[in-house]
């Protein structure tokens, strides 16, 4: 008889929700920005996690002007890293989309447009 029984960590199987895995793309975001923009919204993600496979949606506030293809390069790279390190999944995809754009110039001071 003991020698059917399946050991422990043989058994079973673990499933992450995709709203936790997106919680760490998230949170991978804001780490891989070295500043989220004054009045901006934090980074927020959508994950949909299919045969161990995690595929990002990552939404940002970045400011303007900067390289704002390098940040979505660096939270890119962040978020496929921490997902596996953290979740345990192969992450193919993360689409960046930058939502807004905060311009420096109009925060010193500036209200409303110019005309």
């Amino acid at each position: 008889m003991a020698a059917d029984r399946v050991e422990a960590a043989e058994r079973g199987a673990t499933a992450i929700a995709d709203r936790v895995v997106a919680k760490i793309a998230a949170q991978a975001a804001r780490e891989a920005l070295d500043v989220v923009p004054q009045g901006a919204s934090a980074p927020r993600a959508t994950v949909t996690v299919h045969h161990g496979m995690a595929r990002v949606r990552v939404s940002v506030e970045l400011d303007y002007p900067s390289d704002i293809g390098g940040q979505c390069g660096s939270v890119r790279h962040h978020v496929t890293q921490r997902v596996r390190a953290l979740a345990g999944m192969d992450v193919p995809e993360v689409a960046v989309l930058v939502e807004r754009l905060h311009s420096v110039h109009s925060r010193k001071g500036a209200h409303g447009r110019i005309r």
